[in-house]
Order: structure tokens, then C-alpha cells, then sequence
């Protein structure tokens, strides 16, 4: 057993101190999560050793490990500047510098364990494995249970800005009809979860592992919503349709149809026949193919190459940052003063939960698992006949046209474009997901 995993299982110990104090709202909020103080479960104490064992868990790492990041980020050897005057060659030596010296001495993770020790969070063992998650009750009466998938390279941290609006949602421009209970799990190999120590943690597989989550916590019916893997694991869910779910939504849909594949494959330009909008969706898509997939083919090809991604905070950083040309621009605008949704402390707790949890190499081999099962294709219309919600937004790697999303979904019951947002809509653009599931969900609620 690693120090980690010897840390969280210290913690566990404090449990039944964690549960009296969630129920008798003795737990100190930070202030942005003020509201949510009304809407802690009530929670049960856990049977020790039943096979459906729900333990509580606190996140608390060692001190050691800080100053070890640190040590770490301020010995970085950096490489030259590139030799062009813009991103092309990559994540540019100025922003990874100015990301450094914020990481490096004045940015402080234990406000970022205080505000994942204001929710509440569990472990249990599905498959033989640990799934941590999430786990926030609404005081509203026929709150929708809800369970939301994040993706690489993000984790829980993408969600915990619209964990509030969605459970409490009176307090936050909505209506006590609108209220959902929350469900966030951290992915195999990600965050707080167990690291699989053997193959085929797959998307199918893990959606399988997310409906027995939601009957685990007694939930008859419920919904789903991601993206990034998110989308491709609640998508599987809908193909998988188990009698309790009743829908979904993503903002990261698939909806690219065999024609529309064949023309990709083909390599030419968009048809003549198409909108401005399958026009735009086209050329977004073959601009991500083309220049958009270093990082995922080396993950679903060399996995385990990745070392460096363990022994470097700045080779973990560079490398998550760089997921898509959008959202690293948006991130660099950051880092420069200009922030637009995310600020340069958003970044950094995601990538410092990463870094704590040594999940640089694990996170990864879920693209080698889907190369195996599902061969790596992106975007694919994966024939959902469930009810899906779609929210829609202007920088994520392709921005689906209503026309595409009605033929791979027969079932679309809501579809909305936002005017701004990237890949991490729910991290990013919070206030626009929270309005794209309220709406978007209504009409299943019984």
C-alpha cells in the first residue's frame, strides 16, 4: 500500500465523527458554499463489512506532500522558448512560467479541501473496485436524483460550482420544483477512486458500475448528464437503458452519423448541401482530427509511457492543460489577467487533485481501454433512444447542429445553444448548465 492510499484509509477512521457533525451542521462552510448548509443528507451509519458498504470520507493530505509540490515546481528544469510567436508548437514557456510561479508560492489546496469536506463524500466497492463520490441531498420534496460524469482531464472539481444551484435551487434563481439530488462520482483511476489494478474498466463497464451506484443509494429513477467521458459514459447508460433512468444530457453529444463519418473519412471539404451550422460542425471536427488528438492517441496507444506525468508538476500541468486549442486559449487568457469562467486558482486545484492523487498515468488508461473496446472513435452517433437534453456551446471541439442531434437522438426533448463556453462547460459556464438540466429535465419529473 503507497503512502496515498495509507492517508485516505487514515481518514476513514475519523467517519462516524464526519457523519455526527454532517447531521447536526456542525461542518464549517466556506462561504461561497453557504447555501448548500440546508441541504446535507441525513446519513446512516455505515454496517462495516456488508458487501454494499457506503463509508463517509474526508480529503486531508499530508503537509509533506505540499511541501514536496512545491520543492518540485520550483526546481522544474524549463525547456527554450518555442521558436514561433504563437501556440502552434504548443503550450507556450510564458503561460507554463506565470502558472508556476502562482503554483509555487502563493496557491493554497486547503481551501480546496475545506470545500470538498463542505459535501458530502463516500466510498464504496463496485466490481472490486473503490468508487469515491459525491453525494448531496435536496431539502426540496421529489428532488430528481441526478448523477453527472466528468472527464479528462478533469474530475469532481469540474462540478463542485453547480452542486448549490442544483440541490438548493430556491436560493439560487430557481424554483423548489427545479431541485435535484447530486451524485458525483470520480472515475476509475481518477481523483478518489481506486486505481484498477487489471483490464477492462471500460466506458460500458463503468456505466454499468454508475446504475449500480444509483440503486446502491435507493433510487427507484434518476437522470444522467456529462461530457468529455462524461457524455460517452451517460450516453452507454441510455444504450445500456436500465429500467431506472429516464433520460439524459450532455454538452459534449455525439451525433456524427455514418454519412456524416464517411464524408470526414474522406477527407474533403463540407458538402454544398450543408447549413452554416453542419458547415461550421464539419470543419470544427476535422480541425480537431487533424491537429487536436496528439494527447489522446498517445494515451490509448503508450499509456504507461507517461511516467513523467508522475515525477513532474509541470509536465502533468503542460500536458492536461493542452487538451483542445479553445480551452487552452481560454486558460491562457487566464493566466494573463483576463479570466473568462475559469480563473488560474480553477486551473490549479484541478490539476493539484491530479498531482495528490497520482492519478497522471491511471486517468490515462481509460484511452486505452476504450481503443480496445470501441476501437477510439469520437463523436459517433451511439444510438440512444432514451429522452436526451442537449446543451450546446460555441467552443467545445465541435458544436453540434439542432439538424444532426434530432437524427442521432429520436427522442431530443431539449436542445439550447449558449453564446459562450469550452469544453468544461459545468466548471466554466456553470449558471448555463444549471439552466440546461432544470429545463431540460422537466419534463420527466413525475
Amino acid at each position: 500500500m503507497d503512502m496515498h492510499d495509507l492517508d485516505r484509509r487514515r481518514f476513514l477512521g475519523a467517519a462516524a465523527a464526519t457523519v455526527a457533525a454532517s447531521q447536526l451542521g456542525l461542518l464549517a462552510f466556506p462561504r461561497e458554499l453557504d447555501a448548500m448548509t440546508d441541504v446535507m443528507p441525513e446519513l446512516a451509519e455505515p454496517t462495516v463489512g456488508e458487501p454494499n458498504e457506503i463509508r463517509p470520507f474526508q480529503v486531508n493530505f499530508p503537509d509533506a506532500d505540499l511541501v514536496d509540490l512545491r520543492r518540485r515546481i520550483k526546481a522544474t528544469r524549463w525547456p527554450e522558448k518555442e521558436t514561433v510567436n504563437d501556440d502552434t508548437q504548443g503550450v507556450q514557456l510564458a503561460t507554463m512560467q506565470k502558472l508556476a510561479r502562482l503554483w509555487g508560492t502563493d496557491y493554497d489546496w486547503r481551501k480546496v479541501e475545506a470545500k470538498l469536506n463542505a459535501v458530502p463524500n463516500f466510498i464504496t466497492n463496485i466490481d472490486g473496485l473503490d468508487i469515491h463520490f459525491i453525494h448531496v441531498k435536496s431539502k426540496e420534496k421529489n428532488a430528481l436524483p441526478l448523477i453527472i460524469t466528468h472527464g479528462w482531464p478533469g474530475s469532481i472539481i469540474e462540478q463542485m460550482k453547480i452542486i448549490a444551484p442544483l440541490t438548493n435551487p430556491t436560493a439560487h434563481g430557481g424554483k423548489a420544483e427545479d431541485a435535484f439530488d447530486v451524485v458525483i462520482p470520480s472515475l476509475p483511476g481518477y481523483g478518489f477512486s481506486g486505481k484498477p489494478t487489471t483490464t477492462g474498466w471500460d466506458p460500458p463497464r463503468i456505466a454499468r458500475a454508475w446504475t449500480t451506484l444509483m440503486k446502491r443509494l435507493g433510487y427507484t429513477k434518476f437522470v444522467a448528464q456529462g461530457g468529455d467521458w462524461g457524455n460517452l459514459i451517460t450516453e452507454t447508460m441510455a444504450v445500456q437503458a436500465p429500467p431506472e433512468l429516464l433520460g439524459i444530457s450532455t454538452n459534449m453529444p455525439s451525433t456524427v452519423l455514418p454519412d456524416i463519418r464517411k464524408l470526414l473519412a474522406a477527407g474533403g471539404p463540407p458538402p454544398s448541401t450543408f447549413t452554416a451550422e453542419e458547415r461550421n460542425a464539419y470543419e470544427q471536427i476535422t480541425f480537431f482530427f487533424k491537429y487536436g488528438l496528439g494527447y489522446a492517441n498517445e494515451m490509448a496507444l503508450r499509456a504507461q509511457t507517461l511516467y513523467a506525468l508522475e515525477d513532474s508538476p509541470i509536465g502533468l500541468a503542460a500536458w492536461m492543460i493542452d487538451h483542445d486549442k479553445r480551452s487552452y486559449e481560454m486558460i491562457a487568457r487566464s493566466f494573463d489577467g483576463k479570466p473568462e469562467g475559469l480563473t488560474p486558482t480553477d486551473i490549479l486545484d484541478n490539476i493539484t487533485l491530479y498531482w495528490l492523487t497520482k492519478t497522471g498515468v491511471s486517468s490515462a488508461r481509460l484511452y486505452w481501454e476504450n481503443l480496445r473496446t470501441a476501437k477510439g472513435v469520437f463523436f459517433d452517433a451511439t444510438g440512444v433512444k432514451l429522452p436526451v437534453a442537449l446543451t450546446v456551446f460555441p467552443d467545445e471541439l465541435y458544436t453540434t447542429p439542432r439538424s444532426w442531434a434530432e437524427r442521432a437522438y429520436p427522442k431530443l426533448i431539449y436542445f439550447k445553444k449558449f453564446d459562450k463556453g469550452t469544453h468544461f462547460a459545468a466548471w466554466e459556464q456553470p449558471a448555463y448548465i444549471v439552466e440546461g438540466l432544470r429545463d431540460g429535465f422537466r419534463s420527466l419529473r413525475t
